[in-house]
C-alpha cells in the first residue's frame, strides 16, 4: 500500500509545496520513505526522496522555493520490494526523447515475468520494485511516441497499479483496468491534481472532479484533461474492498460514499450478525476500528465508550515492515483506561484480524486491566488468503485465519467469543456490485492472470 500525488499547474505557477501537502495527508498509506519529483521549465527532471515520515525525509522551505508547474508525490510502504532508499519513489528516467517519473500505488503479479523477460534482451534494472518494469518496457518501444509506449506498457501489466506521471512536462493519471486501488481527480483554480484519496484534496482547498474510471489514462496539460482509454478487456471489477475496511481515511470519499458511512455499516452488519447482549459496553480498536464500533453501539443499543486509548506519534503497527516492530508497536501504541473496563463485559470491535498479533496483545492488556469477558467483534470477514494486489500478506502460514478457524482463532487471542460478519454483509455496507468489488483476501477468487508471473508479449 502507498500514495500517490500529482499537480499540474495551467497557468505556470508553483505546485511542489502543494505536493508535499497532500503526501502529508496520505501519510497513512505509507511511512517508510516519502519523495516528489519535479520537471522545469527547460524540461530538465529533478527528485528529492527520503526515509522515513513526509516532514523528515523532505523539507517543506526547500520545495516551496522550486517553481515547476507540474510535480508528482509518494509516500511508500514496500510491497515489492525492500525499504531500501533506492526502491523509493516516484521512479525516474531521462534519454535523449525526454525524461520520465512515475510513482505507483498497487503491486503487479507479473513483474518477475515481465523483469526476466526485459533483461535476456539487455535490460539492467536499478531498484527491486515492480514499479521499474513499466519504465523498460517503454524503453524497449523507441519507435513508438512516448505516450503510445506508456499505454502499451500498461496492456501488457497484470495485477494493481494507480499511476501519478510526468511524461513530457505533462502530468498523466492511470488506473489499471480491473480499478483495484483508487485514483481521484480535484481541481483548485487553474490547478488539476491527481490524488490516491480525496482526504488529501481537501487540504489543498481543491473540489473533487471524479475518479479516474478503471483502465483509464488521463492526460493533463495546459488544455486540459484528455482521456485514453487502454486497450484491454477485463470480465470484472476488483476494486479493493480493504480500502474501506481498513487502508483509507475515514474522511476519504469512494464511489460517492465517504469510508466513514461504509465503516458505520459494517459495524451495524456485525452488531445484527453477531449481537452481544449481555455486554456492559462496545469499545473500538483506534483507530480503523473505531467507527465500526459506533455503529454497533448504535444497534446493539450498547453504550459506546472510547475505553482504549491510541498513542497518536506511533504508526499503524499493521503496516510495518518486521514482526518484532509489530510487536512492540503494539505495547506502546495502544492503552486501555481501566476505569472503563474494570469488572466489565466489553465488546471489542476491530477492523479485521490479519496476523493477530495487535489482538491477541490488546486482549491480554484488556484483561490484565480487570475486564470481566472480552468479546471481539470484527467488522470485514476472515482474511483467509494472500493479497498479491498491494497488501504484504503473501503468505497464508502469516494469516490467522488460514491456520486456524474461528474456534481455535477465538482460543488463540485469548477472546471470550469471536465472530465476523459475511462476504454479503460487506458488499452490502460498500453498497457497489459484487461484480466490482475485490474481496481475493477473504474469498479467494482472484483477477483473471491470478498471482503468475508469467507474461505475453
Amino acid at each position: 500500500m502507498c500514495g500517490v500525488f500529482g499537480a499540474f499547474a495551467k497557468n505556470g505557477q508553483s505546485v511542489l509545496e502543494d505536493v508535499y501537502l497532500g503526501l502529508y495527508a496520505l501519510q497513512h498509506r505509507g511511512q517508510e520513505s516519502a519523495g516528489v519529483a519535479w520537471i522545469n521549465s527547460r524540461g530538465t527532471m529533478h527528485s528529492l526522496k527520503g526515509t522515513g515520515l513526509v516532514h523528515l525525509a523532505l523539507n517543506q522551505q526547500q520545495l516551496a522555493s522550486i517553481d515547476t508547474n507540474c510535480a508528482i508525490g509518494h509516500v511508500r510502504y514496500s510491497t515489492a520490494g525492500g525499504s531500501e532508499l533506492t526502491n523509493a519513489q516516484p521512479l525516474t528516467a531521462t534519454s535523449s526523447r525526454g525524461s520520465v517519473a512515475i510513482a505507483h500505488n498497487g503491486n503487479l503479479t507479473n513483474a518477475e515475468g515481465i523483469k526476466n523477460y526485459l533483461e535476456n534482451r539487455g535490460a539492467i534494472f536499478q531498484s527491486r520494485t515492480d514499479t521499474e518494469a513499466i519504465l523498460h518496457l517503454m524503453a524497449h518501444q523507441p519507435h513508438k511516441p512516448r505516450l503510445d509506449a506508456f499505454v502499451d506498457s500498461l496492456r501488457r501489466l497484470i495485477g494493481a497499479y494507480s499511476l501519478a506521471v510526468i511524461l513530457d512536462s505533462r502530468l498523466v493519471a492511470a488506473r489499471d483496468p480491473w480499478g483495484n486501488r483508487p485514483l481521484i481527480l480535484g481541481e483548485r483554480d487553474n490547478i488539476i491534481y491527481v490524488s490516491s484519496e480525496s482526504c488529501a484534496l481537501d487540504l489543498v482547498g481543491a473540489s473533487i472532479i471524479r475518479e479516474v474510471e478503471p483502465g483509464e489514462v488521463i492526460v493533463i496539460d495546459e488544455k486540459g484533461l484528455h482521456s485514453i482509454r487502454i486497450p484491454k478487456d477485463v470480465k470484472k471489477g476488483f476494486a479493493c474492498s480493504f480500502e474501506y475496511v481498513y487502508f483509507a481515511r475515514p474522511d476519504s470519499i469512494f464511489n460517492g460514499k465517504t469510508v466513514y458511512e461504509v465503516r458505520k455499516a459494517l459495524g451495524r452488519k456485525l452488531a445484527e450478525r453477531a449481537p452481544c447482549p449481555d455486554a456492559d459496553l462496545v469499545t473500538g480498536m483506534p483507530d480503523s476500528g473505531t467507527i465500526a464500533a459506533m455503529g454497533y453501539a448504535e444497534v446493539s443499543g450498547l453504550p459506546y465508550e472510547k475505553a482504549v486509548v491510541r498513542n497518536r506519534y506511533v504508526g499503524r503497527t499493521f503496516i510495518e515492515p518486521t514482526q518484532r516492530v509489530r510487536d512492540l508497536g503494539v505495547r506502546i501504541k495502544l492503552n486501555p483506561i481501566m476505569n472503563m473496563i474494570k469488572d466489565k463485559k466489553v465488546v471489542i470491535v476491530d477492523d479485521s484480524i490479519v496476523r493477530g498479533t495487535t489482538c491477541q496483545r490488546m486482549i491480554a492488556m484488556i484483561k490484565d486491566y480487570g475486564a470481566k469477558e472480552v468479546h471481539v467483534r470484527i467488522s470485514s470477514p476472515p482474511v483467509r488468503f494472500p493479497c498479491y494486489y498491494g497488501i504484504d500478506t503473501p503468505t497464508r502460514e502469516e494469516l490467522a485465519a488460514a491456520r486456524m478457524n474461528i474456534k481455535q482463532l477465538e482460543i488463540q487471542v485469548g477472546a471470550d467469543s469471536l465472530a465476523y460478519i459475511t462476504e454479503e454483509d460487506l458488499i452490502d455496507a460498500i453498497g457497489l456490485p459484487a461484480r466490482d468489488v475485490c474481496t481475493a483476501c477473504f474469498t479467494g477468487n482472484y483477477m483473471e492472470g491470478d498471482h503468475t508471473d508469467e507474461m505475453e508479449l
